[in-house]
């Protein structure tokens, strides 16, 4: 039975498991969410056009090429430790997960196209953080989200859904509360660097699972950001970083 599941989901035993779980009951939230328009992109994150969350997260449509504008958001507090979350076990990709403290996408309307100095994106990292941490929108003023840099990155999550993105990378560090919405966020912890590098250790033994994202920006570039995080200024750039 292993080898067969294994073969099926090209992913490690345990999070196939979950995976086809997911898969057999999607959640009905979740499945509002697929209807969102995304932002189409060219490698060079230029804007296409838009479509729902569902057809841009579809591996087929990936294949053919289909690549869409996202964000990940990497949160410290005042002691410099970074705020992870799980993903929980309703999402439809990589449910069951750990991750950087937020991974969404701007949506395809005025505000959150809005390019200039990438205030579409900070305001759809503010109403994210809201959404899935319950942050008050003022704990996180847009002028000091930091956009760094973007990474384009692909990843199949199962047989039938996976992510193609050009992620821009937004640093903050601030004290935050947190009012977790479980239908987003299974738990949430803050780790120092040696404790991520434990981490990156266990997903490398199948103890946990690591988003293939985070997962790339861990590998490439996160700690070098991390020591940095009072001068920020010398990473950031407007490339976009292929790690596909």
């Amino acid at each position: 039975m292993y080898g067969v599941l294994k073969y099926i989901c090209g992913v490690r035993f345990s999070y196939c498991v979950r995976r086809v779980s997911t898969v057999l009951a999607m959640d009905s939230t979740q499945e509002k969410y697929l209807e969102e328009r995304c932002i189409l992109v060219d490698e060079n994150d230029k804007v296409l056009g838009s479509e729902t969350k569902r057809t841009c997260h579809l591996n087929t449509n990936i294949e053919a090429g289909m690549l869409h504008r996202a964000f990940s958001v990497f949160l410290f507090n005042q002691k410099g430790e970074l705020l992870l979350q799980k993903r929980s076990n309703a999402k439809i990709t990589f449910p069951a997960c750990w991750t950087n403290t937020c991974c969404s996408h701007p949506l395809y309307c005025q505000e959150e196209l809005d390019e200039t100095d990438n205030i579409g994106v900070r305001r759809a990292v503010r109403r994210k953080l809201k959404h899935e941490l319950g942050i008050p929108p003022e704990q996180v003023p847009l002028e000091e989200l930091n956009v760094l840099t973007k990474i384009h990155y692909k990843a199949p999550s199962d047989g039938q859904w996976g992510e193609h993105e050009v992620d821009y990378m937004v640093f903050l560090q601030k004290e935050v509360t947190l009012d977790l919405n479980d239908n987003e966020v299974a738990e949430c912890r803050y780790v120092n660097q040696q404790q991520l590098r434990e981490m990156v250790e266990q997903d490398k033994s199948d103890s946990i699972t690591l988003t293939p994202w985070f997962r790339l920006i861990t590998n490439s570039f996160l700690f070098k950001w991390w020591d940095s995080l009072k001068d920020l200024s010398p990473h950031k750039d407007n490339l976009v970083h292929k790690l596909v």
